[in-house]
């Protein structure tokens, strides 16, 4: 449980890809704010790695997917499985799952394949779209979130979380360089963002070390953190490669690495 006074509290779960890996769990980010628990994509391995912060499934009150990849979501199946187990304890708040447009069919899709096996009661799951052509936004009593298309998937969406005492944090989820993502997380406190591959191994629909730092710089994000990392990055001197743009705060994600916003 959090116990710290700060507005916004980050975990990342997992700072890695669909590589299988002991070092980096799939991508996966564990947001708290105001008593809410918000959980940013669900690929292979990040229940285990809530349980290891002392969290369990019945604790996350909404989960937001950036966009539909396996590594993102490859946990959605288990997690509603799951929840349906007859323990003692079980969920007593709806879990709210968003997405961009296309999630209800996606989530029919799994239906069709899983049936009621992944079906919670009739009022325990909220499915929220947001658009994934323009900016969206949803507020809720704890927190807004504002979401932007990026450059990876047609569903892709970035999302920025701003809390009642005005802190924020944006989380990009996969993408190529995006004029969308620097307006997401103008003056941001944390930018949590993919950084795929160094420089030097750049691939369409994702970012590089330098790529990041020129979208912190350009959002003048009050922080960065690299994440989504494949195995060459431990290869590289990625740090040196985002300080050729940006020369805020920075920091290498790691599984289960904590940082607060006050």
């Amino acid at each position: 449980m959090n116990t710290t006074n700060s507005d916004i509290n980050i975990t990342i779960l997992g700072s890695g890809t669909c590589v299988p890996s002991l070092k980096r769990t799939s991508c996966s980010v564990l947001i708290e704010t105001s008593g809410k628990k918000l959980l940013f994509d669900s690929g292979a391995g990040v229940m285990r790695r809530l349980l290891e912060t002392g969290t369990t499934i019945f604790d996350i009150d909404f989960i937001f997917y950036s966009h539909f990849h396996p590594d993102h979501t490859g946990e959605l199946v288990p997690f509603l499985f799951a929840t349906k187990y007859p323990a003692e304890k079980q969920r007593l708040t709806p879990l709210t799952i968003t997405a961009g447009k296309g999630f209800k069919k996606f989530y029919d899709s799994l239906k069709t394949v899983y049936g009621n096996w992944i079906e919670l009661e009739e009022g325990s799951l909220n499915i929220s779209e947001l658009d994934n052509k323009a900016a969206d936004r949803r507020a809720y009593k704890a927190f807004t979130v504002l979401s932007t298309p990026v450059a990876h998937n047609p569903e892709s969406i970035a999302y920025r979380i701003d809390s009642l005492q005005g802190k924020s944090v944006v989380y990009s989820g996969d993408t190529d360089f995006s004029t969308n993502l620097i307006t997401l997380a103008q003056d941001a406190d944390l930018l949590i963002c993919e950084s795929a591959f160094p420089d030097q191994h750049k691939i369409p629909g994702h970012l590089t070390p330098s790529l990041a730092g020129s979208i912190a710089k350009q959002a003048n994000a009050r922080k960065l953190v690299l994440t989504h990392l494949y195995p060459e990055c431990d290869l590289t001197d990625i740090r040196a490669q985002c300080r050729q743009e940006y020369d805020g705060p920075l920091i290498i994600a790691e599984d289960l690495m904590k940082i607060e916003i006050n």
